[in-house]
């Protein structure tokens, strides 16, 4: 049976001297003054199925607390398990009973199932609890753009079409170990088509590297159809004894199709780049056949990164206000009026003074925020814009510009301490989920050391 939340703590709880289980003793006061985040977890983790029945299993301030606690000390599954067993002050903090130690699985399958809305409504909470608390105000941002990887290799022509015969086989494969078996026949190209892939790695002449393609494009090319054939033969499956092996036939069919299609248009755009010399547009490119939602970023000079762009809002408590995760590759100017907008839903008002960076600067932009009741609105690179246009004065304008170099800083703990580097949860949605989690645990480690510095 599912419960919303746990017993009272008993008096013999004790909190240690230690930084670190007052900090987690501070977030817990912060969770328990919003009971109301517990109703997006519940809602989340009964979807789909009755509260009230089956065996007691992790309530759901049990699993947002869990989730917090993965997020604020950048652990892995395995490491949650093992502190959730080993520390008191952790068990404590995410209220396990006597004797329940959840296992990797389940932890997982739980913290998962908190969609990206119940994390953003979760914020939104922590964002009303510092404004009551005067932490946080939200008068003065500060608004800037990062890129979170995902969870990919570096994306190559000759990778991409090894990923994509390696994963057809394997899945023709599993679809032989049905019984009886299904009437199909297949060769094993791994071997050879991995050679290949060696051989335009090492490769140091023009004319080696584009045989070896022409060889795995013509390896890739029989792989497909042996996967067509046997994706027909696997819809028609009549299975045996077993009634799920035809659910699982058909389920088999479905995943054989969409690798193809992957694996097609990874070949179109090998053919087309490294046998014709073409541009692929970045739009037209495929870079994983595993996490297909990725975007190709590129932002000025640097490095060619792969993920997705994530816009922070930051204000003068160090807090993240606000973040938009976005698809394809936006320009940072297109986002502002959008992220100045937003903030209306968290404080009924726009902000009195915004600081962003350079990318953000345009004629337009600065005439939305001064129309806005925005009374300051400073870009760090004028691009055409005077000072006198931005800000009142040259000091408030270098004030602006020195203050948005603070959420450098911050984007930075989230890079290193919360894991924004690179999001390896799968998915579209489980990229969502990962970015939202963390900056909701961050934020209530912030709220927990203003708390702790006040007292």
């Amino acid at each position: 049976m599912r419960q919303k939340r746990n017993r009272q703590r008993t008096i013999f709880e004790v909190i240690g001297k230690h930084p670190g289980p007052q900090e987690l003793e501070q977030m817990s006061l912060v969770l328990e003054a919003n009971p109301e985040i517990l109703d997006r977890a519940f809602e989340d983790l009964t979807r789909g199925r009755r509260p009230d029945t089956g065996r007691n299993g992790m309530t759901a301030e049990q699993v947002l607390r869990c989730a917090i606690l993965k997020q604020a000390r950048e652990l892995t599954y395995d490491d949650l398990e093992f502190w959730l067993t080993d520390s008191h002050s952790l068990r404590s903090f995410c209220k396990l009973r006597q004797g329940q130690f959840p296992g990797t699985s389940t932890l997982q399958s739980n913290i998962k199932s908190l969609c990206e809305e119940t994390w953003m409504g979760i914020h939104q909470f922590v964002i009303s609890y510092a404004d009551e608390e005067k932490l946080e105000q939200g008068r003065k941002i500060r608004l800037d753009s990062t890129v979170v990887e995902s969870n990919i290799h570096g994306p190559s022509d000759s990778t991409l079409l090894w990923d994509g015969v390696r994963v057809l086989t394997r899945l023709l494969f599993a679809g032989m170990n049905l019984s009886p078996q299904p009437g199909y026949r297949f060769s094993d190209r791994r071997r050879v088509v991995k050679k290949r892939l060696f051989t335009i790695q090492n490769a140091k002449s023009k004319t080696v590297r584009e045989a070896a393609y022409k060889d795995m494009l013509r390896y890739a090319y029989q792989v497909c159809g042996y996967g067509e054939t046997a994706a027909i033969v696997l819809s028609e499956y009549k299975g045996g004894n077993d009634p799920f092996d035809v659910i699982r036939a058909r389920n088999l069919a479905e995943e054989i199709l969409k690798v193809i299609n992957l694996l097609r248009k990874v070949m179109d755009q090998t053919e087309r780049r490294v046998l014709k010399n073409e541009k692929v547009p970045a739009s037209e490119k495929v870079v994983s056949l595993f996490e297909t939602h990725t975007d190709i970023i590129v932002k000025g000079k640097r490095e060619t990164e792969y993920g997705h762009k994530v816009f922070l809002v930051g204000g003068v408590s160090n807090l993240i206000l606000d973040c938009l995760v976005k698809r394809g590759n936006p320009a940072d100017s297109e986002c502002f009026k959008e992220l100045i907008d937003r903030q209306v839903d968290y404080y009924g008002r726009h902000p009195r003074q915004s600081t962003a960076d350079g990318g953000f600067a345009s004629k337009e932009n600065l005439g939305y925020a001064k129309g806005n009741c925005v009374k300051d609105a400073v870009f760090s690179k004028k691009r055409g814009l005077s000072i006198e246009e931005m800000a009142k004065s040259n000091w408030v304008f270098r004030r602006l510009r020195n203050f948005r170099a603070g959420i450098e800083a911050n984007i930075s703990t989230l890079k290193r301490a919360y894991g924004l580097t690179r999001c390896n949860w799968s998915g579209w949605e489980g990229f969502k989920q990962y970015v939202w989690s963390a900056i909701v645990s961050y934020n209530l480690l912030i709220i927990a050391r203003m708390k702790l510095a006040k007292a």
